[in-house]
């Protein structure tokens, strides 16, 4: 059986203070073995894991920017809901059709889910 396994959380900090005391602690935080980051990162590098299914990913995110659940969107798009669920966990291929289907619900551009 596989194991989970759980990738350490991380966070940002932002600091501000004289010059001298933040080169103290940027020295002192890379003692710990922590790095300076820019302040943004591609979301394909800040999470490697959506990746693999970023199209499941995507029509996800936009379903949840719009507040809707599964269910609500099926009964707006006339998708079954179980097809859209295939469809963010990557077992089924959205389509051309579909795409405008829920980018009309979702307002966003069908190629964006394809």
């Amino acid at each position: 059986m596989l194991e989970r396994t759980k990738k350490p959380h991380t966070e940002v900090a932002h600091f501000a203070g004289p010059a001298k005391k933040l080169q103290e602690l940027r020295a002192y935080a890379a003692k710990l073995g922590c790095q300076e980051v820019d302040e943004s990162v591609a979301w394909r590098e800040a999470f490697p894991e959506f990746q693999e299914n970023a199209v499941g990913s995507t029509l996800a995110g936009y379903r949840h920017r719009q507040g809707l659940t599964q269910v609500e969107l099926s009964a707006s798009t006339g998708i079954p809901q179980r097809h859209i669920s295939e469809m963010e966990n990557g077992k089924r291929i959205i389509g051309v059709v579909n795409a405008k289907r829920l980018a009309a619900v979702l307002d966003c551009d069908h190629r964006r889910l394809l």
